[in-house]
């Protein structure tokens, strides 16, 4: 460390000789534990006037993280616009806009940081009411946690959903319910407890994986710094202790070497540098890397700083790098390792948050910035909307102001990317308007993994992939074999979650129906994807092809005279709409079996359940991936409280309610 010399103090009466090496070097020391500190980005939200300003101005005051004039500031802007219980508005120290102080409301991010001897945080206050949703969104992009405010009396609201939502969109891993104001409910467990509850069943179809909850009261600051005494039946720790210890070390991609080139130096014709920040991975010298989306391979001749030269960088450091070998590279292009490359290509799938006043318009020319290259492209189609507060899907033509929803992208040039879920530096962009230039929209990548298909299960629907392709017609007709076996052909779809009953009553009706001389057949979705459907995964592009492919089939069988049952999770509302399209609103009938959840648990094979509640078995319904319950369903069956024979009778007996009644009965008289 370098010597600090020594400074000659005079007072009036001696010339004092103080050495300033001691304070000088304890200072420094200082300034380097704290560049050590981990660092947490957190992010609070949730409804309006659910406390998130008061709860981040209680932090900052009670860990002594306001400076004198701040506080000053805060006491001046308090005496003027109404202060709470001390006369110190502790919201205004994030409520900076004259706007928001005037109308006690948060309209855009606030950033804040502070420091404790264990951590450093970046806050973002982000706003309650709908229409800054987009904004939320900004100030999550970057958050490692998300504080979701929930006011103890007005219980969770349609905000609190859409913000859980949305930082499962956004790929935040973990989440922290703030029950508030625990002060007006009289600090009960009981409502806390209802509180969770309600919440958790609605996180049970998002992909957060640590979840906590913790009841505070931010205007007093139960449970924000120090224990309450006045909540004693609460066993976890104050939110500032969560804070300081939640693991978040772990959430970073160190094992995909992603290094976009955000700029080539060349002072001068003996010296090529590239600079940029890395993504995710490590880097080392003498470490063989590719450059994307040339695919030139060559090695890594020395990394650089302003501090010197490393021997390894990693994410999210920023360095530069001189390669071994002259080749072209520039600002948009990216190191890898030659052996794990992300996805290149001009097309693919995203969930897209819209962020501006003008709707979107399909087939519109944007801007499109991806890390750091920027491409033109358009929007080819918007493939569903996002009902964030039943997480339903909703088909629409486009999006508006902070509407979300899955859109297929098609760009100029091709891009090096990733699935946001594995990289959220490679697997997000933002989307510029070319005339205004302002960002009308961001994206999340989807995953799409190689053997999935390539386009989208509404186009296989509606596109067939030669426009030379024409439909051929039997010589037999649909009324002539209905005829010869005496049968009106119907597809029987039975749906539920697993564990639900769906195979045992599908084949326990085949075989009443087969008894009674008709000709069926149970297409089961565990035999399908033996078979036909055995090249489809279980995340949603496939469960929708997984649907769509067993209708096309229920139809061939009815078209040939049969009845078909069907017996399928089919766990969208949406695939089980087009599946009725598909076989005929005439001949399709929708069952619904239900149970509870311990009941479906005893039913499904125990260690099935338990790598689906452990996580080692993903997208399972119920526990790991959504289920939507069907509004339209022709039948309602409790199979926890009726028996298999007693909802095969309640099957037949519609069946024979239906339009098919007199060909049922007729049969019956035959026999």
């Amino acid at each position: 460390m370098t010597r600090i010399k020594k400074v000659q103090w005079k007072t009036k009466n001696e010339t004092d000789i103080f050495s300033v090496d001691r304070v000088m070097t304890s200072g420094l020391k200082i300034l380097e534990e704290h560049a050590q500190k981990d660092l947490l980005r957190f992010v609070t939200a949730g409804s309006v006037d659910d406390g998130k300003s008061t709860l981040i101005g209680r932090l900052l005051y009670e860990s002594k993280n306001i400076y004198e004039d701040q506080l000053q500031a805060v006491e001046r802007a308090s005496a003027r616009h109404g202060g709470s219980g001390d006369g110190l508005n502790i919201a205004l120290l994030t409520d900076g806009l004259k706007a928001e102080r005037e109308q006690g409301i948060t309209i855009d991010v606030a950033y804040r940081y502070f420091s404790t001897p264990k951590r450093k945080f970046i806050i973002a206050d982000t706003p309650g009411h709908e229409q800054y949703t987009r904004n939320t969104a900004t100030g999550a992009s970057t958050a490692n946690l998300m504080i979701i405010l929930i006011d103890a009396q007005k219980g969770v609201k349609t905000q609190s959903k859409r913000h859980a939502f949305i930082a499962s969109l956004l790929g935040i891993k973990h989440l922290v319910v703030a029950v508030n104001k625990m002060d007006l409910v009289g600090y009960s467990k009981q409502v806390f407890d209802d509180t969770c509850s309600r919440f958790a069943d609605f996180c049970i179809k998002l992909e957060i994986s640590d979840f906590c909850y913790i009841p505070v009261c931010a205007l007093k600051g139960d449970n924000v710094v120090a224990l309450s005494d006045k909540m004693p039946w609460y066993n976890g720790s104050p939110l500032l202790n969560h804070l300081e210890t939640v693991q978040v070390a772990s959430d970073r991609n160190l094992i995909d070497l992603r290094f976009p080139v955000q700029l080539a130096l060349r002072p001068d014709s003996n010296f090529r540098g590239y600079l940029g920040t890395l993504a995710s991975g490590t880097l080392k010298a003498g470490a063989e890397v590719m450059v994307l989306p040339g695919g030139n391979t060559t090695r890594v001749d020395s990394i650089f700083t302003a501090d010197g030269s490393l021997d390894e960088a990693f994410a999210p450091q920023a360095v530069g790098v001189c390669l071994c070998d002259d080749i072209d590279v520039s600002r948009g292009d990216m190191l890898v390792h030659p052996h794990n490359v992300p996805h290149i290509g001009n097309s693919f799938e995203a969930m897209v948050v819209w962020m501006s006043q003008t709707p979107m318009q399909t087939d519109q020319i944007y801007i499109f910035k991806h890390t750091t290259r920027t491409v033109t492209g358009v929007v080819s189609s918007v493939r569903y909307g996002i009902d964030v507060d039943t997480l339903h899907r909703q088909q629409v033509q486009s999006l508006g102001l902070n509407e979300i929803g899955r859109c297929s992208i098609t760009l100029n040039r091709p891009i090096a990317y990733d699935p946001y879920a594995n990289n959220r530096a490679t697997g997000a962009f933002i989307i510029i308007d070319r005339v205004t230039n302002n960002t009308v929209g961001a994206g999340m990548i989807l995953a799409r993994e190689a053997n999935q298909l390539q386009v989208s299960s509404e186009k296989r629907v509606t596109k067939p992939k030669s426009r030379y392709i024409k439909p051929r017609h039997s010589r037999v007709t649909m009324q002539q074999r209905t005829a010869q076996l005496g049968q009106q052909p119907v597809t029987v779809w039975l749906t539920g979650l697993p564990g639900a009953g769906k195979t045992t009553i599908g084949y326990a009706l085949e075989q009443r129906l087969f008894s009674l001389g008709y000709k069926t057949y149970v297409l089961d979705g565990e035999n399908i994807r033996l078979g036909l459907n055995k090249d489809l995964n279980f995340i949603g592009d496939d469960r929708s092809e997984n649907v769509r492919r067993t209708a096309e089939v229920a139809k061939m069988l009815n078209e040939a005279g049969l009845i078909a049952v069907c017996s399928l999770i089919s766990p969208y509302a949406q695939d089980r709409q087009n599946a009725r399209q598909i076989v005929g609103q005439a001949k399709f009938v929708e069952v619904y079996l239900s149970a509870p959840a311990d009941v479906r648990k005893k039913r499904v094979e125990k260690v099935v359940y338990d790598l689906a509640q452990s996580g080692d078995i993903k997208n399972f319904s119920g526990i790991t991936a959504p289920y939507e319950v069907s509004k339209s369903a022709d039948l309602v069956l409790p199979t926890d409280r009726l028996s298999v024979m007693e909802c095969v009778d309640k099957i037949v007996s519609l069946l024979k309610e239906k339009h098919l009644r007199s060909d049922f009965e007729k049969n019956n008289n035959a026999r």
